[in-house]
């Protein structure tokens, strides 16, 4: 996300509520990590697009077993 201002204070807001995790921040930008369902995803990229959205890149279903036994 893309942005300077009130739409990079907006963007860090948005990302609070959403619990997207800051992995990657400059002057001008930010990049989010966040985990959830389609439908909260793409919430999340809907109020982004405005704030300056430049790109997304989704990774789908994942999953990593707990304990000693493999999937």
């Amino acid at each position: 996300v893309r942005g300077t201002g009130n739409k990079r204070v907006e963007s860090l807001r948005i990302a609070d509520i959403f619990r997207a995790r800051v992995v990657d921040s400059t002057i001008e930008s930010f990049v989010f990590e966040m985990t959830g369902s389609s439908a909260k995803l793409n919430a999340f990229i809907n109020l982004m697009q405005p704030l300056g959205l430049v790109d997304v890149s989704r990774t789908g279903v994942v999953a990593i077993a707990r304990g000693p036994e493999a999937l």
